[in-house]
């Protein structure tokens, strides 16, 4: 049953792992954990329809508020019913506060104690952002979930640096507390700490103490490998509550997922599957292909026979290939309808293998039919991406 408040029901916890099954429980949606939640940034999931999303299986999409403030403005979105009845979605809605996005964009803005001066990427204007303001534009926009502003440190600053980063990360997240008015919205908070376990630890115990309605884990898959990016998830799932949700930011590569579930993680989000959608490279179960090669040129079958999804239902490999090589426009729908359907499905079955008991052997059958983006590439693009928007002016 639907809620009239945000909250979280754990069904099932370390049986065979640290893997858990649970539901989030808002407003507009009961949402099965774990959950991937597609990034819908600007209000729109890149290329899909709210009907289309539904049909795959999404419950939840995020929305960042910081775009949205930028445009078409929260008073424009608040005018028109709410950021529900703007999109046109009727399930639960996540709301970042932005300040990742404000990391990314680092040259375009400078932080003190009390907030964030910045300066927008779309026209040079300046603004001033406080973690009361954050609060303020996600309640009038009425997500389901709504999260604390923080500031994201990147992953290769010193102790220091990035010690005190965390230390006003704590000192907003009380003032965002504070300042949170509307009950049936869940606020959390985020774990900062870089990839120091000391600092990790610190966050995540000050945190706690405050008594959010969740934890994210943030500032992680920034650039670090991964396995200092699963080190730290497991130096902080330690320490958050058994009966709080608990949510890695930024992780969307179906290998990181199995992982940081058996961590102990129930939410996750990541532009990354929509992304490389439109860039032509598929999910299927023994990797990611890239569907413009030419071994694609003339296959009849679909890029997965096994999978039941619009795309591969409906088209050959053959004829992605050529929608790709041709510039179509339906070739990045169609892309995207696959790769999430991918990530939902992933979902469903991990969840069943939670509720069964039989997590950790399909987890182990799933990494080693799987076959992972090479590591060095991975950190490269990830650099080139970073240093692409930190140019921006």
């Amino acid at each position: 049953m639907v809620s009239s408040l945000s909250s979280f029901h754990l069904l099932k916890s370390g049986t065979d792992s640290n893997a858990r099954a649970g539901e989030l429980l808002t407003p507009h949606a009961v949402v099965p954990t774990p959950v991937f939640i597609p990034v819908g940034s600007q209000a729109t999931v890149k290329t899909l329809t709210p009907e289309e999303l539904s049909d795959i299986g999404i419950s939840m999409v995020l929305a960042n508020t910081y775009h949205l403030y930028l445009r078409p403005g929260i008073s424009v979105i608040e005018k028109m019913g709410g950021l529900h009845r703007f999109m046109a979605w009727n399930g639960a809605i996540l709301t970042d506060s932005g300040g990742y996005q404000l990391f990314s964009l680092a040259p375009l803005s400078r932080v003190s104690d009390e907030g964030v001066v910045f300066r927008s990427h779309i026209d040079g204007s300046q603004h001033f952002i406080t973690p009361e303001l954050a609060i303020q534009f996600q309640e009038t926009l009425g997500a389901d979930i709504i999260m604390v502003l923080d500031e994201c440190p990147a992953s290769d600053i010193s102790f220091e640096r990035v010690q005190m980063a965390m230390k006003r990360t704590h000192e907003w997240a009380a003032r965002c507390q504070k300042a949170h008015q509307r009950s049936n919205q869940a606020l959390y908070a985020i774990v900062q700490g870089g990839v120091f376990a000391e600092l990790r630890r610190k966050s995540a115990q000050y945190l706690t103490s405050l008594g959010f309605s969740g934890y994210a884990i943030g500032g992680l898959s920034i650039g670090e490998p991964k396995e200092v990016t699963l080190a730290m998830v497991e130096e902080t799932v330690a320490l958050l509550p058994e009966d709080k949700p608990r949510y890695l930011m930024g992780v969307g590569s179906p290998e990181d997922i199995i992982e940081a579930v058996s961590r102990g993680i129930d939410v996750f989000d990541s532009a990354l599957p929509t992304r490389v959608a439109r860039n032509g490279a598929l999910f299927s179960r023994r990797g990611r292909v890239n569907i413009s090669n030419s071994v694609y040129s003339r296959m009849e079958k679909p890029l997965d026979p096994e999978c039941q999804c619009y795309t591969c239902r409906s088209f050959s490999a053959a004829y992605l290939h050529h929608l790709f090589r041709c510039d179509e426009l339906l070739a990045y729908r169609l892309a995207t309808i696959h790769n999430l359907s991918f990530i939902s499905n992933l979902m469903h079955e991990v969840r069943a293998a939670i509720l069964n008991n039989t997590f950790n052997s399909f987890r182990d059958n799933f990494l080693t039919g799987y076959k992972p983006t090479n590591e060095q590439v991975r950190l490269e693009q990830k650099q080139k991406w970073f240093k692409a928007r930190r140019r921006i002016e």
